[in-house]
């Protein structure tokens, strides 16, 4: 078996079917599905049931409780056959060749290889960003050009969906530190020492869905803590490439609260319970900022976004639209952007 489409899934019923539906066309005989449900709640044990009748190789593997998304994709690559493991979101979509595109790449047997990615809005319908990944043609990492891959790539790699990675070399690093990070795939890639050589795809190969992810209640936190905690504790690579990835204490940023504040992610609990008494280093207006009015705050950056006009705004303006305090001004902005209606 050449290659393992390896999925984690929890309560993901209304949409992992579209994922698997992109997916199962282009399954070679070389080629495997895997899904570990982590105890879903949801009906996607149902959904997994139907579409293993009419795929009964797909290996589908239910939980009995919910251990996690790292535990969840670790079991999957443990369940896998392949030599090789797509670490595959369960809400995104594979674009009609991309597991030829991919099998085509792994036969210089490289240890890694990360496939770009178009951003969309939820339910697809518009473009928010063309290729997520800025790199404009394929490019080949060798051993020596770990710390370049984790200055360009890293950040992109918060999305686990570009990721494949040979089995065995997965196997062989450490993962259970990572348990919990939400990001086990970038602690197995950039540990220590380098996983070796690594094959970039800059032809978008995915659909992600933007602002879908299960953890967004906890933007705040994944963003300020986790992962600038994670993408730090990678020692062997300079202070400056680290710092290319994520600032080490992003609290700091007046600008960074002011986002989080705008799109009712960081408020007075938020403050209190990741900031105050010295939790970790912020910036001197960060109680202020958490007091602000989100709506009005939210309005504003949404008017700025619209003025900007470039990819990045688009992104910010989708977040805002999409946010618990979105108003008329901002709704007005996400019409004039030929966003579709966020539901409120």
């Amino acid at each position: 078996m050449r290659l393992s489409v390896c999925i984690a899934t929890y309560n993901r019923a209304g949409f992992i079917a579209q994922t698997l539906a992109s997916i199962a066309p282009q399954l070679t005989e070389d080629c495997e599905l895997v899904v570990v449900d982590g105890a879903s709640t949801d009906a996607t044990a149902q959904v997994m049931a139907e579409f293993v009748s009419r795929h009964p190789r797909t290996v589908y593997r239910r939980e009995s409780s919910n251990g996690g998304v790292d535990q969840d994709y670790d079991k999957a690559v443990g369940y896998a056959s392949g030599q090789y493991c797509w670490l595959m979101s369960d809400d995104d979509i594979l674009v009609p060749d991309a597991i030829a595109t991919v099998l085509a790449r792994l036969e210089s047997e490289p240890e890694l290889v990360i496939v770009n990615a178009e951003v969309r809005t939820k339910d697809l319908a518009v473009v928010l960003k063309p290729a997520q990944l800025d790199m404009p043609a394929d490019r080949d990492f060798s051993a020596a050009d770990a710390e370049s891959l984790f200055t360009q790539a890293a950040g992109y790699l918060s999305f686990i969906g570009a990721v494949i990675v040979r089995r065995a070399s997965w196997l062989a690093r450490e993962r259970v530190s990572f348990h919990g990070s939400l990001f086990i795939h970038v602690g197995v890639i950039f540990q220590a020492p380098s996983l070796g050589r690594a094959v970039v795809i800059a032809r978008p190969l995915i659909l992600i869905r933007y602002g879908n992810a299960m953890w967004s209640a906890r933007g705040f936190e994944i963003w300020i803590e986790k992962w600038p905690r994670l993408v730090w504790s990678f020692a062997h690579f300079s202070e400056p490439a680290r710092q290319a990835v994520s600032p080490r204490h992003p609290a700091t940023s007046l600008k960074v609260l002011l986002h989080y504040r705008a799109i009712g992610a960081y408020g007075p609990a938020e403050y209190e319970a990741l900031l105050a008494g010295g939790k970790r280093p912020h910036h001197p207006f960060a109680k202020f900022v958490a007091a602000l009015p989100a709506r009005a705050l939210n309005a504003a950056m949404a008017l700025y976004c619209v003025a900007r006009g470039h990819a990045g705004a688009r992104m910010m303006l989708y977040d805002l639209a999409n946010a618990r305090c979105a108003g008329p001004v901002t709704r007005w902005a996400a019409r004039r952007s030929r966003f579709p209606e966020t539901g409120r």
